[in-house]
């Protein structure tokens, strides 16, 4: 009997059960339809600053995650919609006791930078991803972005219709061809150009939220005042 029950161990212990199997999916490769052409994506607001409403500027089908962090260059507070899907210790208690985490939109409170925690939004997709505008306007800055001496892309600096008195800055971003100063702009229509690697150029925050290197569109809103201070 002590026999049959060390064999029947051994067994089990040499097979397993095969739980581990559902784990190993959720580590493997993005979804094939991620390699494919996105396109524009379905109007979704995902943050407001007042009356602007910014749009996620790729497609819903490349979207790895949403996260937020502070940034010390003048960018305003923005509003993000949905619930955050990393909370504090007491917000997820009141969220035990009270409910209201909501099965809508998520995103992410990022570490790093200085400001106010919600002034730069990242938007998470990979490499080669179309993105486009998050906001309706016309495009008044392409500037060459420049990280450790080297360009990555540009800054599309864009003043938005029915709210002149704000930019909104997009970064990581290889600007189309046809882009120029003056461009006019519809948000999640016009295309802005692909999503840049910079996996190779710094530490992505967004990474500890995702199954890639956390690239990223980053998007600021400043004051249309700050942008023309030297």
């Amino acid at each position: 009997m002590l026999a049959i029950v060390a064999l029947i161990t051994l067994l089990l212990t040499a097979f397993g059960t095969g739980e581990s199997t559902p784990n190993a999916s959720r580590i493997g490769p993005a979804p094939a339809n991620r390699l494919l052409p996105s396109g524009p994506p379905s109007p979704q607001v995902i943050a407001l600053q007042g009356a602007l409403r910014i749009q996620l500027p790729v497609a819903q089908s490349r979207l790895t995650a949403i996260g937020y962090h502070a940034s010390g260059d003048g960018a305003t507070a923005l509003q993000p919609l949905g619930s955050q899907a990393n909370p504090g210790t007491f917000t997820r208690l009141a969220r035990h006791v009270f409910g209201g985490a909501g099965h809508g939109l998520r995103w992410f409170q990022l570490a790093g930078g200085e400001g106010p925690g919600t002034a730069a939004l990242d938007v998470g997709a990979l490499p080669g991803t179309d993105v486009y505008s998050p906001v309706d306007g016309s495009v008044i800055g392409l500037t060459p972005y420049i990280v450790n001496g080297r360009r990555f892309g540009s800054e599309i600096d864009v003043q938005p219709t029915g709210t002149p008195s704000f930019v909104v800055s997009i970064t990581h971003v290889k600007p189309d061809p046809a882009l120029t100063v003056g461009s006019s702009l519809a948000a999640g229509t016009s295309k802005l150009g692909l999503l840049l690697d910079f996996s190779r150029v710094e530490e992505q925050a967004l990474a500890r939220y995702t199954q890639d290197a956390g690239n990223h569109v980053e998007i600021e809103v400043r004051p249309a005042a700050a942008l023309s201070t030297p």
